[in-house]
């Protein structure tokens, strides 16, 4: 059975162990690097140099939420903004491996940078079991590259800590309930964020949509759960799809893309089940959707898809 205090003691001392120098930590906000940050914080103190990096796909009022709850922590956090730099890398970028590849190239660029300011040696990163098993660290086949491990460049300086490494999801949450992180029930982002939920070209515009959408179902499922109409989904969002269709807005024909919604119940991410949501949510969620991001999007489509044979995000 895992013991989170064990667990949380025995990482402190292997990470005073290992790290003799100045460490940088990407702190993304999500359960698994915040509850790396607060360990590595306890371990070495005035060597970590917290980082995080607003990419422009990060959720609706995200970087704001986050630099507010890593303050709270008691954590320096360093904010870089980064989304032209990754905007221009993406340019033209359209295939899911690409994408997941450049981003975790520039990631690791970002923090080179970071890194010749303050010194740094180490990287520490929040990577857990399911990251490196579906990018092939195991003896499967690769499944997908997750921007924190299969994105790493080969000439890379920084030599990588990954204390959360051989953990699920289901455990990095008693980590974060033992301390006391209020993230602990978040449910997973992936680290490359609104890049892999916008399927086809990356615009600023088109992310927006994306973005406007997720908000949009976190809304609706959350009421939902609280009004006692559902149970909340362990992860539920929105993607954009680049399959337009004709719709009509008002006396106006249009022609605009497809989002959509996905919900799944699911212990530690590994399998999945889709989540069967009222009908009445779902529509809540469809004519919102298309009112605020009108003419861009004229269809929302509901995905019945269990994890196998998809996976839970669609790149």
């Amino acid at each position: 059975m895992f013991d989170a205090p064990e667990f949380i003691e025995e990482s402190i001392q292997q990470m005073k162990a290992t790290i003799d120098d100045v460490a940088i930590i990407a702190c993304s906000g999500g359960v698994d690097s915040t509850v790396a940050a607060v360990i590595a914080n306890k371990a070495v103190g005035d060597l970590l140099h917290c980082v995080y990096v607003d990419t422009g796909f990060m959720r609706k009022n995200e970087t704001e939420e986050i630099e507010a709850m890593l303050a709270e922590q008691g954590i320096n956090l360093i904010t870089v903004k980064a989304a032209d730099r990754y905007f221009e890398a993406l340019q033209g970028v359209t295939e899911p491996e690409q994408k997941r590849k450049v981003i975790g190239e520039l990631f690791i660029r970002i923090f080179e940078d970071e890194q010749k300011k303050c010194g740094a040696k180490y990287l520490v990163q929040g990577t857990i079991a399911p990251d490196w098993i579906e990018s092939g660290g195991g003896v499967r086949d690769t499944i997908k590259s997750h921007h924190n491990v299969g994105g790493l460049p080969e000439d890379m300086t920084l030599e990588v800590v990954e204390p959360l490494r051989e953990l699920y999801k289901d455990e990095v949450r008693e980590l974060a309930r033992e301390l006391d992180i209020i993230v602990a029930e978040r449910q997973p982002f992936p680290g490359p964020g609104l890049a892999v939920r916008t399927l086809g070209e990356l615009t600023p515009e088109r992310v927006e949509v994306v973005r406007e959408a997720c908000a949009i179902v976190e809304e609706e499922f959350e009421a939902g759960a609280e009004a006692g109409e559902m149970e909340l989904p362990w992860q539920y969002f929105a993607a954009l799809l680049p399959v337009r269709s004709v719709g009509v807005h008002g006396d106006v024909r249009a022609y605009g893309e497809t989002i959509v919604v996905r919900a799944v119940r699911s212990m530690d991410g590994m399998s999945a089940r889709y989540s069967e949501i009222p009908h009445s949510i779902l529509q809540k969620i469809s004519t919102r959707i298309t009112n605020t991001v009108k003419g861009a999007v004229n269809r929302v489509v509901y995905d019945i898809t269990h994890k196998p044979p998809g996976t839970i995000e669609w790149e």
